[in-house]
């Protein structure tokens, strides 16, 4: 039986939405937020151009809502996986090898959303810029946050710069996707593991608390 209820209709409306930001995420990590264009969309998804007005006033709102889409799949595939580790140094690890894992699964077509997205709107001011710029910002505070937090608790020297680990170990996870992206190899992906561990074991309390190469 269909259902015709309002509440029957908001939720095949929501999961409408939802199939299409899921396209819509995909799509961009191949060909860029910008290519977003609905008759992309439509053929990707399987719904008429129409369908899309009734989910989006113009083609800005489509984008901050993929970048929330991608941000809320970054957390899901990522971030939660990573803190099942305790605090401390495994959990600087585990977050920095759950990206890794998430680009070697071929997830997104393109590799990273994200990398994507900062590359295309790095220099051009607007709403979409500055979420793309916050959700960098929230990445490397999070890092921060778990780098400070293996500090605390005595597994990191006292001086570790939990910002500066930060940066590198995002540059490292934005260099290994570009490489095997344009490179191919499962290599790059061993070479960006073993740079944060020998890192991280430069300043470890206790080498024994990091996996062996």
């Amino acid at each position: 039986m269909t259902d015709t209820s309002e509440d029957g209709r908001r939720v095949r409306g929501r999961r409408s939405r939802e199939a299409i930001l899921e396209q819509a995420v995909s799509l961009a990590s191949v060909h860029g937020l910008d290519g977003l264009t609905l008759g992309r969309l439509a053929t990707a998804v399987g719904v008429s151009k129409s369908g899309f007005f009734a989910h989006w006033r113009d083609k800005e709102q489509l984008q901050l809502d993929a970048i929330e889409w991608a941000a809320r799949q970054w957390v899901d595939e990522i971030v939660r996986p990573a803190f099942k580790t305790p605090p401390g140094v495994g959990r600087v690890i585990a977050l920095h090898e759950a990206r890794l894992r998430f680009y070697a699964a071929e997830v997104l077509p393109g590799g990273c959303f994200f990398f994507a997205a900062q590359v295309e709107f790095d220099d051009r001011p607007g709403p979409v810029r500055e979420r793309v710029a916050k959700a960098l910002a929230d990445w490397l505070g999070l890092i921060e946050r778990v780098v400070k937090e293996a500090v605390d608790l005595g597994e990191l020297v006292p001086d570790a710069d939990p910002a500066q680990l930060a940066y590198e170990i995002d540059a490292l996870g934005e260099s290994a996707i570009t490489q095997v992206r344009l490179l191919g190899g499962d290599a790059v992906y061993d070479r960006a593991r073993r740079a944060v561990r020998d890192r991280l074991r430069a300043l470890t309390t206790d080498p024994a608390l990091l996996p062996e190469d």
